[in-house]
């Protein structure tokens, strides 16, 4: 196994300036093994041209390899159950841009989602997920082959509040039948649909080829007056789960997630992939994710 970050960790950063290869130097400075791309002041895809920036991708491809620290992965956001016909279209051309910039990168996987995008939660039923599963895995296929004929495979995450839970999501793996689709494994994001971390990492660690390690803070909605529903985890605002608590960001080991539980179901398992940790909290990003990759080994090389 590898451990290393998601520049998503250093977001906060790179909107006030800092540039993806002090992402990689700051990485590579507190050991990582790996680093993940999310495009987030990351410019690989011009979408408004649509095309890729080839030059900046062979300069980050090349910083990486300079600084010898493997590039594991590349997350990109997605809605591929759009009604309109025409939006679905070009949310696949869109995302076919990135698959290409994943392999310009050298990539052998990325991952992509379904339905990252919000919607109300009323509409977020069991219901809703069977009548719209033949557009997810229309999207998924498409995408799949595409990447397929790149040399790449894709993962699907937990990720956002409809295409998430342990059993929605291998529901779409296992019915897709797509060989090598894979799984980004999410350990915290679970909880945005209210389904116990530890529970689903059991059930899904099988299907993993990457992890994202985080932690979250868990209140009821009562015991935060004045606060409202927000999503922007990154600089540790609370956000509301389908059935009514908060969740906030924590550095790791801190918040309310069993991670010692979790590093025991990982250490059980046959699991050798990329461990990719996403801090998320209201610290100065620099300070938590380097506590929290200071938690991170030390909480591997220390439980059994």
């Amino acid at each position: 196994m590898k451990t290393g970050i998601s520049s998503y960790c250093l977001s906060p950063a790179m909107h006030d300036g800092a540039t993806i290869y002090d992402v990689i130097d700051y990485a590579v400075g507190i050991g990582c093994e790996h680093i993940e791309f999310v495009p987030f002041y990351t410019p690989f895809v011009i979408e408004k041209e649509k095309r890729i920036d080839e030059k900046y991708i062979e300069s980050v491809r090349k910083k990486c390899a300079d600084s010898g620290i493997e590039i594991s992965t590349y997350s990109v956001n997605a809605d591929l159950i759009s009604p309109d016909a025409d939006v679905r279209k070009s949310e696949i051309e869109r995302v076919k841009l990135h698959i290409d910039a994943a392999q310009r990168l050298g990539l052998k996987w990325m991952r992509h989602d379904i339905a990252s995008f919000r919607r109300p939660f009323s509409s977020n039923t069991p219901e809703n997920f069977e009548r719209e599963l033949p557009l997810m895995l229309e999207g998924v296929r498409t995408l799949y082959e595409y990447a397929q004929e790149k040399g790449i495979n894709t993962t699907l995450e937990n990720h956002g509040f409809f295409c998430n839970g342990a059993d929605r999501l291998i529901r779409i793996i296992t019915a897709s039948g797509c060989e090598n689709l894979k799984m980004t494994l999410d350990v915290g994001n679970f909880l945005c649909v209210d389904d116990d971390p530890v529970a689903s990492v059991k059930k899904c660690i099988k299907y993993a080829q990457i992890i994202h390690f985080k932690d979250f803070y868990i209140r009821k909605k009562d015991r935060l007056p004045g606060q409202t529903e927000m999503f922007n985890c990154n600089n540790g605002s609370w956000f509301e789960t389908i059935g009514g608590r908060m969740l906030r960001g924590s550095i790791l080991g801190q918040g309310d997630i069993d991670i010692p539980e979790i590093i025991r179901v990982i250490k059980s398992s046959e699991f050798d992939g990329y461990l990719s940790l996403e801090f998320e909290g209201m610290e100065e990003c620099h300070l938590g994710t380097e506590i929290s990759m200071n938690m991170t080994k030390g909480l591997f090389a220390t439980i059994r």
